[in-house]
């Protein structure tokens, strides 16, 4: 309760109307994660010590993991936020956009956070950054959950006679093709090859929105980035994980299991790319479930 004598000598309605404004003032945050100078925009849910912080994918936000906050802040506290580029955080200054810059971005929001270890979930691109995390900084990670994300980098290009590589992923997209006049129409047929024919309209719709939302520049700059991060290819963690993969996956258990040799591997068949949103009561309980196994 704020005293009367601070204010002075004004009206009832002067003063609660300043009393609403001072409320206001003191719930901005005083600091914001930032990465050489950009902002990054996180969000917190739950009190817990135990803490999950969830990484998106190529051109995706936040949102990506709206069927997943509210279950798991039931126990424990859960981070998203939005990788430098995408959503609502401010680009790289310089325009370069690398795995190192978007881990930077997640040490940044975890030490905002005020946390020490942590789970990191990654889906698609947000698994080689949760990699690279662990790399950079291993003394804050509990445990990894790689999201139908790729774990052995290739090239850029078409995979071989248009399918996928067993333990390679679907093939790496040339991010020369999303650039120009054609850039946002190669963009949309690349994030309509990662739905099936089950993935409800509804999901369709919402990936579609914000995948083809950040600008070209992001686009590239993250798609380049992404393929460029070979060396994570002879990367082992020895930390807990949890891969969850789609109906048709992007890595394979053997190369999974290469990369986290202390992992599990579940395959969600029927699904798309977006399997935490396809299955979200199913994704929940097996990333609780191993949540509930991991020491912090």
């Amino acid at each position: 309760m704020i005293p009367p004598s601070v204010f002075g000598s004004v009206s009832t309605a002067k003063m609660d109307r300043m009393r609403l404004l001072l409320s206001m003032v003191l719930a901005i945050p005083l600091s914001a994660a930032s990465v050489d100078g950009a902002k990054v925009h996180w969000t917190s849910k739950g009190s817990s010590k135990q803490t999950v912080i969830l990484v998106h994918g190529w051109t995706c936000d936040e949102t990506s993991w709206d069927s997943q906050v509210p279950a798991l802040s039931q126990k424990y506290r859960v981070i998203t936020l939005d990788l430098p580029g995408h959503g609502k955080s401010d680009p790289p200054k310089d325009g370069k956009f690398s795995m190192a810059v978007f881990a930077r971005a997640v040490e940044a929001v975890r030490e905002e956070a005020k946390v020490d270890k942590v789970v990191l979930v990654g889906h698609s691109m947000g698994t080689p950054v949760i990699r690279e995390y662990a790399r950079m900084y291993p003394q804050h990670v509990a445990g990894l959950v790689p999201v139908d994300g790729i774990v052995q980098i290739g090239a850029p290009g078409p995979p071989p006679q248009g399918k996928a590589v067993q333990g390679k992923g679907r093939g790496a997209p040339n991010p020369a093709a999303m650039t120009g006049p054609d850039g946002m129409k190669a963009r949309e047929a690349m994030i309509r090859g990662m739905f099936t024919p089950a993935t409800p309209a509804a999901i369709q719709q919402h990936v579609l929105k914000m995948m083809l939302a950040p600008p070209e520049a992001t686009a590239v700059g993250a798609m380049t980035a992404t393929f460029e991060t070979v060396s994570l290819n002879d990367f082992v963690t020895t930390v807990p994980a949890l891969g969850i993969y789609a109906g048709t996956p992007l890595a394979n258990a053997e190369s999974v299991k290469r990369a986290f040799p202390n992992s599990e591997y579940v395959q969600v068949a029927g699904t798309g790319h977006f399997v935490m949103m396809e299955r979200p009561e199913e994704f929940n309980r097996l990333l609780i479930g191993f949540l509930g196994k991991v020491k912090y």
